[in-house]
């Protein structure tokens, strides 16, 4: 079955989660044109309603800062207020020079973030950490206008919904914060996952005076124009499932086509929703191939290694799960029941879901689909042999007419390279860049985009093979792979680094 031309809002995530971590995010879905976007990028754009907020306890304050619409210019215009969570539970203070761990916010409400980055907040104790989670303009509860149907109005009203605004936010809170707690020597370490990655390893290389060093996991900052090979998300989806089983593959890769004739019968859509147990009757083919498109690579993003409920609850090695369910189905089974049977794994592991909805935006990421069509530009394709999705190609041209019907705004595509760097990106790195861990499994779709080598002394690539979407970041389990100790370990000890070296610059004295 080809595919049609994705439109700009199936070519986003993840996010994340998630993403897609702890969140970001960096989503996924299937490739449309159409007035009413889907979603893909990562973060796949987070789907179901039934995920929950889990992670260690953890408790914080919640704050609002007033910020300025426009850090750019000099305007009068209205400001907003940023909301911000932040613990000194375990904070030693300034005058030990208490460093402080900030995590910068993704597409999505921060609270959601918050809990699902556990490791942040258990390390905090043994480096005497203040926490601060900023929340990203435009998400949760930080819209500018005074509520979310004014600042999404239009073009002219979401156009100060960019990652540089969200770092000046960033920056712009941490130095007032800094200066009101009287500690404007304690050293700022950055942490990140996804999107929130990319924000991270940005405001490092964009901010050096405001942070000492930044943990970006599962950042793909290289996922723009040519820089990587269009057909690498969707290659790196597929591989997850045909590492589990051939026949899996197989099963996924000759549906779209079954999906397509059923959907084609005169009442092939209501067959449709009545086998896949939808809420409502199906209006497009296209509807159905998003919701499948998503959950296959929101599962391989949390290909994790034990049960979890970062974006729906789901088993340990949830594709292995999905491809047992899709081969051990009975003999007579219809593809399209296998792919239920699959697919159900992810959307109702649990059992309680009655029908399912197509549209859920539980996190209230719309506005990624903004910046999608503005600065976002992740170009996607599927290939003919080695993706298990239908084959379409990354057309521009169609891209660019989608945003402007949606937005009646034209993409970008070169700025973010421009503005954060892109390509060669090892010369920029070293000539410009310290202090920066790149974290990324390989098992995750996004590691594509990631930095997978060390580039110097102080920015390191840290790549594992069976780690999925910023694993890193989320709480540690009693059933953590030793590989994943390990990681974390590293990582503490890479931070440890840099603030023993930022304390004796400074002439600290400060027990770790």
């Amino acid at each position: 079955m080809a595919k049609p031309n994705p439109s700009p809002s199936d070519l986003v995530l993840i996010f994340v989660v998630a993403v897609i971590f702890g969140a970001s995010s960096p989503s996924p879905a299937a490739a449309r044109s159409s007035s009413s976007p889907s979603s893909r990028w990562a973060p796949p754009r987070f789907v179901g309603k039934f995920n929950k907020l889990q992670q260690p306890q953890i408790r914080y304050e919640t704050r609002y800062f007033e910020q300025r619409l426009d850090h750019f210019s000099f305007s009068e215009l209205p400001r907003f207020r940023q909301r911000y969570l932040i613990s000194t539970e375990h904070w030693v203070g300034p005058t030990r020079l208490g460093p402080i761990f900030v995590y910068c916010g993704n597409e999505g409400d921060i609270a959601w973030f918050a809990a699902n980055t556990g490791f942040v907040w258990e390390i905090a104790p043994q480096f005497g950490a203040m926490v601060v989670f900023p929340e990203h303009r435009y998400y949760g509860e930080s819209v500018p206008y005074g509520n979310g149907e004014e600042a999404y109005k239009n073009a002219t009203t979401l156009s100060y919904l960019t990652a540089e605004q969200a770092l000046a936010d960033f920056s712009v809170l941490i130095t007032n914060l800094k200066k009101n707690l009287s500690a404007e020597g304690c050293p700022v370490v950055l942490f990140g996952g996804s999107y929130g990655g990319m924000l991270a390893s940005w405001m490092r290389l964009k901010y050096p005076h405001i942070a000492i060093g930044a943990l970006a996991s599962s950042a793909p900052i290289l996922q723009f124009e040519d820089i990587v090979p269009v057909e690498t998300f969707y290659d790196l989806v597929s591989n997850g499932f045909k590492r589990e089983s051939s026949s899996c593959f197989n099963t996924i890769k000759q549906s779209w086509d079954v999906l397509l004739s059923e959907g084609q019968k005169n009442d092939g859509l209501l067959q449709l929703t009545k086998s896949f147990h939808l809420c409502r009757t199906l209006r497009s083919i296209d509807d159905l191939t998003d919701w499948l498109e998503s959950a296959y690579s929101y599962l391989a993003m949390v290909n994790y290694p034990y049960p979890s409920e970062f974006i729906m609850p789901l088993p340990g090695h949830p594709i292995r799960e999905v491809c047992s369910k899709i081969d051990r189905s009975p003999v007579e089974a219809s593809i399209l029941e296998r792919i239920f049977e699959g697919i159900s794994v992810f959307y109702n592991y649990t059992g309680k879901v009655d029908c399912f909805q197509l549209d859920d935006d539980p996190h209230g990421m719309d506005g990624w689909n903004w910046q999608a069509c503005t600065e976002m530009i992740m170009p996607m394709s599927s290939g003919r042999d080695s993706s298990m999705f239908p084959t379409y190609d990354f057309n521009f041209s169609s891209y660019q007419e989608q945003c402007w019907r949606d937005f009646g705004v034209k993409p970008r595509p070169r700025w973010i390279t421009t503005e954060f760097g892109g390509h060669d990106i090892k010369a920029t790195l070293q000539n410009f860049g310290s202090n920066i861990i790149f974290s990324n499994g390989l098992l995750d779709p996004w590691s594509g985009g990631g930095v997978l080598k060390n580039i110097s002394k102080s920015i390191v690539a840290l790549v594992t093979d069976e780690g999925a979407h910023h694993l890193d970041l989320r709480a540690s389990t009693n059933e953590d792979p030793e590989w994943l100790v390990e990681q974390r370990a590293t990582e503490i000890e890479l931070i440890k680094s840099w603030l023993n070296d930022y304390y004796q610059e400074n002439k600290a004295v400060f027990e770790m």
